[in-house]
């Protein structure tokens, strides 16, 4: 209705339009849009609810007196008169009256301003940043009067730029004023620059601006400005890497400097830690063996590894020390023979004086003489160095006899004596054909010792006194082994033991029995050592 009077009334306004004025103008939606030409440029309107945005709110006791009525669908049509008196008494403002004092509150705020006026111009009506309608901004170029502001200024002076501006801006242009101008006002560092591109006769200077008379110089200062500006992007860019890397340098360094304090401060607690649980260990009964060593820092643990060595050695010079000088060689055997047994074999003897040449002593050899004169005659035949153990034994051969013998352990030699015959050498093995010894983890005296040629040296250490000699025997071997060789020999510990008779494979089990003196007894293919 709203849209149709308006049709009849604006047929003929140049101003005016609508679909039905102009049906060809499918922008415009059928009484709906209608569109006003302004000045600014066209707005189209909607009519929709366009009555009701405008509309006065009608009063409270108009509402009261209808909700009163004795009709009932007038009634229900006003549910807001139910409102009381004391709730609602303030009278609506008209659409008029808003109207005004939004315009008054609007002119009260511009008046409080300092005009300043920004010219923008609409590209689309998309608002699209990528959208650009000539035709539109054309239209708002010449209605904001752009053109002829434009023509005003060409007219005078095309730019006005204050001098500080100027300055920062092309002070890159010369030498004199980059990178910053020391000797005068900014007024005289624009002469400069302006003097030296010879613009001189295209300005005016003015109190605090420039006055450029033709945009050409424009066009000149900022091509020349545009050619400088990759040379001055990489010097800053040069600049800022130093000045980056520097600080990262000198963080470096102080974060360097920082972990050196606080690895000296680790190193420092950690040795106050061990001089504190070494303190008295020169008085203490195992000479801190058995002290738990505090746990090092990272950086120590090499150190620590040869602390713990130094340690070692000194216990061992210690303990080298408070026994006698001739003593020490029996301390080496021993500490062989525990390299290789311990563990292993539960016992084996340490707690005993060694003596090694057992058949040269009264207590096990009441034939000492004839032993001594045997001895003597194979040294000066063989000419090896020194006896290191001597011992009778029970031997079995590749026939499983048992025999009763001696042995003689030299440097050089293994002999196998007669003790029935003066302790005349019946044969003699070379101690470096041997490869490895084998004993049992028990109390027997059972000691194999392999050799190259496939026949087994099996014997059973014999002695009145009962004592456990076969651990002495290994940690001479042993000991002999790694001064001459450098390297340690292989000693096999097994319950049932191997060995090579006559270049046949054996088996030699271990039995505990009631016999007065160690057997060997054939059982099948394999042997029995019976020990008391």
């Amino acid at each position: 209705m709203f849209l149709d009077a308006m049709n009849k009334k604006l047929t003929k306004h140049p101003h005016y339009t609508s679909r039905a004025l102009q049906p060809t103008d499918k922008s415009l939606v059928h009484s709906q849009d209608f569109r006003i030409r302004h000045y600014a440029g066209d707005v189209t309107y909607d009519v929709r609810g366009y009555m009701d945005k405008n509309k006065d709110t009608l009063y409270q006791d108009f509402k009261r007196l209808l909700l009163s009525s004795s009709n009932k669908s007038i009634k229900e049509m006003w549910p807001d008169g139910q409102q009381s008196v004391l709730e609602v008494t303030k009278r609506p403002l008209t659409a008029g009256t808003i109207f005004k004092n939004s315009m008054i509150d609007l002119v009260k705020k511009l008046t409080t301003k300092e005009p300043y006026y920004v010219r923008c111009i609409k590209p689309n009506e998309q608002k699209s940043p990528l959208l650009f309608n000539d035709e539109r901004c054309l239209h708002q170029v010449r209605y904001l009067g752009l053109l002829e502001n434009v023509r005003v200024r060409r007219a005078g002076f095309a730019a006005r730029i204050h001098y500080s501006r100027f300055l920062q801006r092309y002070k890159m242009l010369t030498h004199y004023t980059w990178p910053n101008f020391h000797d005068g006002t900014e007024e005289d560092g624009s002469k400069v620059i302006v003097e030296h591109m010879g613009f001189a006769d295209d300005v005016k200077y003015g109190r605090s601006k420039l006055f450029i008379r033709t945009p050409k110089t424009i066009v000149v200062l900022e091509e020349e400005r545009r050619k400088l500006l990759p040379s001055i992007v990489l010097l800053l860019q040069k600049v800022w890497r130093g000045t980056a890397a520097r600080l990262l340098a000198r963080r470096m360094r102080a974060i360097y400097l920082v972990m050196n304090c606080y690895k000296r401060y680790k190193a420092r607690q950690f040795m106050k830690k061990v001089i504190e649980t070494f303190r008295d260990v020169k008085h203490s009964r195992d000479l801190g063996r058995n002290r738990a060593w505090p746990p090092p820092p990272h950086v120590l643990l090499g150190f620590t590894a040869e602390m713990k060595k130094m340690h070692n050695r000194w216990v061992a010079k210690t303990v080298l020390s408070r026994i006698p000088k001739e003593e020490w060689e029996q301390v080496r055997i021993k500490a062989a023979a525990m390299n290789a047994l311990r563990g292993k074999r539960s016992d084996w003897g340490y707690r005993r004086k060694w003596q090694g040449n057992y058949l040269a002593s009264l207590t096990d050899n009441n034939q000492t003489a004839p032993f001594v004169s045997a001895s003597s005659n194979l040294k000066n035949k063989d000419k090896f160095n020194k006896v290191l153990f001597s011992s009778t034994v029970v031997k079995v051969n590749k026939h499983n006899k048992c025999a009763d013998r001696a042995i003689l352990v030299t440097d050089k030699y293994i002999y196998k004596l007669d003790p029935k015959n003066v302790f005349k050498s019946m044969s003699h093995i070379n101690i470096t054909e041997i490869t490895a010894l084998s004993i049992s983890p028990g109390t027997d005296q059972l000691v194999i010792v392999h050799l190259q040629n496939g026949n087994d040296l099996v014997v059973c250490l014999t002695n009145s006194s009962q004592e456990n000699r076969v651990p002495e025997f290994v940690g001479v071997l042993c000991r002999h082994w790694a001064v001459t060789r450098n390297s340690e020999l292989k000693v096999i510990i097994n319950p049932i033991l191997n060995c090579q008779l006559g270049k046949k494979q054996r088996h030699i089990r271990i039995e505990k029995s009631q016999v007065s003196f160690p057997v060997f007894v054939k059982n099948g293919e394999d042997l029995t050592l019976a020990y008391p």
